[in-house]
């Protein structure tokens, strides 16, 4: 949700809270809610159009994000007494389809960015379960695949993670812990 000031955020939040109002209109049939005088609409959305007329609007008009057939969210306009015809209702849909691209183009953005952040974590904590097992493998003499069962079993029985046994194990060289299980 965003809102273009702290009015209209609040607006938005009453939808939501209420489960009424343009927007979710808007939302559910996917199609546009133009030009709404709230003073007439405490029949429909009661404690929307209250809380509207109270902030200072007169009016509403509510827009469908869409990607192709799917909405995704909605798009609310208030006005002091804004009346919009079908060419400025198409204009103004037209601004919420570009506003579904900008959306959609900031979220494949940030799921690449947690998408890398976790590939480079999983690369940094391999890095470190390999040089743990090089360390256990080089200390009790056995090959890094049983360096590693050691480890494992001994996270395993202690019910602790790999990584953070395997991290502890690298930073605090020369001690390591009894990783005899019994």
């Amino acid at each position: 949700m965003a809102a273009s000031d702290q009015s209209a955020r609040l607006l938005e939040l009453i939808q939501l809270q209420h489960d009424d109002g343009p927007c979710l209109d808007a939302f559910r049939t996917a199609r546009p809610v133009t030009n709404v005088n709230l003073a007439a609409a405490a029949g429909t959305w009661p404690k929307f159009a209250l809380r509207a007329t109270e902030a200072g609007f007169r009016t509403v008009h509510a827009f469908p994000l869409r990607l192709r057939k799917e909405v995704i969210g909605a798009m609310s306009v208030f006005g002091s007494n804004t009346q919009l015809d079908d060419a400025d209702t198409r204009i103004v849909q037209s601004l919420a389809d570009v506003a579904v691209i900008g959306l959609l183009q900031e979220r494949a953005v940030r799921r690449g960015e947690v998408l890398t952040e976790r590939l480079q974590d999983a690369l940094n904590s391999r890095i470190v379960i390999e040089q743990a097992k090089g360390i256990v493998a080089q200390s009790r003499g056995v090959t890094p695949d049983e360096a590693f069962a050691l480890i494992h079993r001994y996270t395993r029985h202690h019910g602790r993670r790999l990584s953070d046994v395997t991290g502890d194990m690298v930073r605090n060289l020369p001690e390591l812990p009894d990783l005899d299980v019994k």
